[in-house]
């Protein structure tokens, strides 16, 4: 396809969306070499790896140590000498690294061949919030970089760079690139794949140019890199969607202008010879569910996998947030590798182990029963507890046992609480909140449900027994504090409270116009006075994914210690 009237050329472009980890660039230099290697193998002409690929991403704190940055000048310093040793050919290398000027931190892309680095590129935009607050002292960029590549102007950008609407994106427009290619570390939000394929394709219309746009995989802390590299046309016509979730070398065939622009750098004159192209190539899209299920499961697994865990632990209740996450951690881990352990206090119901053993025969995983009921009540004897005191004894008393396990075994300990139940401070320190990862912290109640029937739906249509217990879903939620207590006697209905929180939370709406839309006045101020009195819990709680725009800890904090009440 020709961007407009002129003479044109071919050129074959490989996505390597593959899943770095901070902080091992050994590791990350080897995946570089590896795939380079491949791309090389299969014809390509530019290899593009993700956004700071050699040091994993994103480094936080670290890109403020000066022996961090020169690690990863290093580490680039050593891929480009294996270039020129490899026998690569003409194959440019698009490499991000954390470079370093005036002695602050630089997220920057080399553009690597024959053994040279033939340019540097630095990001000109720095967001600040988010993943990106690692780069507070960060030096921000000059102006865009084009190198020239067997006749073809080919520009480059880093992620945020072409989200602005100035500076670099008109600087381009101007500039008139052949193509743009925007190596990334774009973590995955629910419906956010649509926001980055709408903008990309308004980029490429702009530049009246194709755009490849590489993301990486994998998980790293609570966040969670779904690939989904996109190639779109200079019409904004999509050429090609990378896998999500999945490590995936993906290449793709271009016609494009030749000497469109004056580059900054001259790589190569000389047209391609003649070859067959590719057929363009789009992934299947994942429907919300299975997005959300694979971006947990990945979460999970790689911060299990890459902080050394081989196993995990949870108390395993018999009601649907601990089913979910054993669910999950079998699907990460293996059934092999998940240990449950069901643990009755005088006031658990017998359905509870009967739901809990269900769970463990429909996957295959570990299960035990330890009876916390002698402990506690040595506990409630010994302070002569009662009311909230004693009823929270009994989480404490689960806390202390999973994590004693978690000492003796060597288990990754997974705390069971769903957005809602932190939202409004519905967990008890040191007992249910206790873990070292929390997979469901960032889903509210009513997905926790959807996601459950939708696992149980994924295994009937592949004829295997649905995992979880049909009881641990219909069942009327409640923590067995006490006998008949139910999460109703101190909450409201769920379909209620999330749609409260997803609206104050994730929209930041106030009480007015939540109570203007004709939700119970009163009940509106008690769930947000819970929300907001209960930040310090929150602080205290594990790390786990991030799946939605706002999740707690990552993208919204409140004072812990504060006098707002909002006023109608």
């Amino acid at each position: 396809m020709n961007n407009h009237a002129g003479p044109s050329g071919q050129l074959r472009i490989a996505m390597a969306q593959l899943n770095p980890c901070v902080g091992d660039l050994s590791r990350n230099a080897l995946l570089i070499k590896e795939w380079a290697t491949k791309a090389h193998e299969l014809g390509a002409h530019v290899v593009v790896f993700p956004e700071m690929v050699v040091t994993g991403y994103p480094v936080e704190d670290l890109a403020l140590r000066a022996s961090f940055r020169k690690a990863s000048r290093d580490s680039l310093s050593e891929i480009v000498q294996w270039a020129g040793r490899a026998g690569l050919g003409k194959m440019v290398l698009v490499v991000g690294y954390l470079d370093e000027s005036e002695g602050g931190p630089q997220n920057a892309l080399a553009v690597i061949q024959g053994g040279e680095m033939r340019a540097k590129y630095v990001k000109v935009h720095l967001p600040n919030y988010g993943v990106f607050d690692e780069f507070r002292n960060f030096v921000p960029g000059g102006k865009s970089l084009i190198f020239r590549l067997h006749g073809i102007d080919i520009a480059v950008a880093i992620c945020e760079d072409i989200w602005q609407d100035d500076g670099i994106v008109a600087e381009l427009i101007s500039r008139k690139p052949g193509i743009l290619l925007v190596p990334n570390g774009s973590p995955f939000e629910r419906n956010k794949d649509d926001v980055r394929l709408a903008l990309v394709e308004r980029r490429a219309r702009e530049l009246g140019a194709p755009v490849v746009y590489v993301n990486m995989t994998g998980g790293q802390d609570d966040l969670v890199f779904d690939g989904d590299s996109i190639v779109v046309d200079q019409l904004g016509q999509t050429l090609y969607r990378a896998p999500r979730f999945d490590d995936h070398l993906a290449l793709v065939d271009l016609q494009l202008r030749c000497q469109s622009s004056i580059p900054d750098v001259i790589l190569d004159e000389t047209p391609c010879p003649a070859y067959a192209p590719l057929a363009p190539h789009r992934e299947t899209r994942l429907d919300d569910l299975a997005e959300v299920w694979q971006a947990l499961v990945v979460g999970l697994r790689d911060y299990a996998h890459k902080n050394s865990f081989s196993t995990a632990a949870i108390a395993l209740s018999g009601g649907i947030d601990s089913a979910l996450v054993a669910t999950l951690a079998v699907d990460a881990l293996g059934a092999s590798n998940v240990y449950c352990y069901g643990l009755p206090s005088k006031y658990s119901s017998t359905h509870s182990l009967k739901d809990a053993q269900a769970l463990a025969d429909n996957t295959g995983l570990n299960f035990s029963v330890i009876s916390i009921a002698p402990m506690v009540e040595s506990f409630v004897d010994e302070l002569r507890l009662s009311g909230i005191a004693e009823e929270n004894v009994q989480a404490r008393v689960r806390g202390t046992t999973m994590m004693g396990i978690s000492n003796q075994f060597g288990h990754l300990v997974l705390a069971t609480g769903n957005k809602s139940e932190l939202a409004v401070g519905y967990s008890t320190l040191y007992g249910d909140a206790v873990g070292g990862y929390a997979p469901i912290k960032d889903l509210y109640k009513v997905d926790v449900w959807a996601l459950a029937r939708w696992r149980n739906s994924i295994a009937e249509l592949s004829r295997q027994i649905s995992p979880i217990p049909i009881n641990s879903i219909e069942k009327e939620p409640s923590a067995e504090l006490r006998p008949g207590q139910k999460d109703s006697d101190s909450l409201p209905e769920y379909s209620i409270l999330d749609e409260i929180l997803v609206r104050y939370i994730e929209g930041d709406e106030g009480a007015a116009s939540l109570i203007a839309s004709g939700l119970d006045a009163a009940l509106v101020r008690r769930v947000i006075s819970m929300v907001d009195r209960a930040e310090y819990k929150r602080r205290q709680y594990p790390p786990g994914t991030k799946v939605s725009r706002r999740a707690f800890g990552k993208d919204r904090r409140l004072p812990m210690t504060s006098h707002w009440i909002e006023r109608i």
